[in-house]
């Protein structure tokens, strides 16, 4: 697992580039702010719960959450379930609102 700072992903995404986000946070959170990202909260990887992206494995992935903590772990996770490319997003959205706002 590596990080990726928010800077340096939003700088991809406004070039275009095609990114696998996935938000672990809960739904609430997701509604009140995301950056795009697929919803799929921490518990529901825990439990294995990811049939949606199983199809990512060989892609590049990166998780975010709120603060950078769920997303750490679910990036940990996700590598242990055979997928080879997973980035937590540092600082998560918390981090990313300080930068861009909402």
């Amino acid at each position: 697992m590596q990080n990726i700072e928010a800077v340096e992903l939003k700088k991809r995404m406004d070039a275009g580039e095609k990114i696998n986000l996935i938000d672990v946070r809960q739904p609430e959170e997701h509604a009140e702010f995301n950056i795009g990202g697929t919803l799929i909260p921490l518990g529901n990887i825990m439990s294995m719960q990811t049939e949606e992206i199983d199809s990512l494995k060989e892609e590049e992935v990166i998780c975010y959450c709120r603060s950078g903590q769920r997303s750490m772990q679910a990036s940990m996770i996700l590598q242990n379930m055979g997928f080879t490319n997973i980035k937590n997003l540092t600082g998560g959205m918390l981090g990313w609102q300080s930068l861009f706002g909402k």
